[in-house]
């Protein structure tokens, strides 16, 4: 059995876990805050950074979330989400990079710092100037995935792919913590409504980070 050390809010656990799900691989999840630094995660991953999978029985330990999609893609059969041909690949990959990596420094992660960090670690008060940045920049990158909607129907194609776990993952984040605004994103909002209604999304929805509750419509699907 794989074991996924991460915490509830984590993006890049979440999109491990929705592929995992969509192809049927069970796991067990175990809480791990990356700002404990503790010693024995740290020994598992030098970078401190969730998520972390660790199967006993196998004596595999994996770490950082693209190199553990491209793990269980190229293992498991089922259910494939790097797929097509070689320019559609790039392309799944391109975007799911664009989610980890320019979504979550514009969006995600400021979110995360001032309602999650500073409340949990330091207990501040976000700065507001800092919130409202986030969420303008979520706004400028939601009409970018409202675009690839239109132009697709899923975010890297025709068929649902790691780009829309990455992206669900993301968004799912930042939603929990307030920062979408919804009313001017209707094709992104469709689609992110269907990622909801999948089995393998469910389980996220009904977990809550402590002393951080969510908007009413974070776990509705129609929303």
């Amino acid at each position: 059995m794989w074991r996924i050390y991460q915490f509830p809010l984590c993006p890049f656990s979440r999109k491990v876990r929705l592929l995992l799900g969509e192809k049927s691989v069970g796991y067990e999840l175990v809480r791990e805050n990356p700002w404990d630094q503790k010693d024995e995660f740290l020994a598992m991953n030098p970078a401190g950074q969730t998520p972390v999978l660790k199967n006993e029985q196998l004596g595999i330990t994996l770490m950082h979330s693209a190199a553990v999609c491209e793990y269980f893609e190229e293992t498991v059969e089922k259910a494939p989400m790097i797929s097509g041909t070689a320019q559609n690949r790039a392309e799944i990959r391109r975007l799911s990079a664009w989610f980890d990596e320019t979504f979550y420094a514009r969006v995600t992660a400021p979110l995360l710092h001032e309602r999650m960090i500073k409340r949990l670690l330091h207990r501040a008060s976000p700065d507001a100037k800092a919130l409202r940045e986030a969420m303008k920049q979520a706004t400028v990158l939601l009409d970018y995935t409202d675009w690839l909607l239109d132009k697709y129907h899923w975010m890297g194609g025709s068929v649902l792919s790691l780009a829309d776990l990455a992206g669900a993952a993301q968004i799912s984040v930042a939603d929990y913590l307030g920062g979408i605004d919804w009313g001017r994103h209707e094709s992104t909002k469709a689609w992110y409504s269907g990622l909801k209604s999948r089995p393998s999304f469910r389980p996220l929805l009904s977990e809550r980070m402590e002393v951080i509750a969510p908007p009413a419509h974070y776990d509705k699907v129609d929303f």
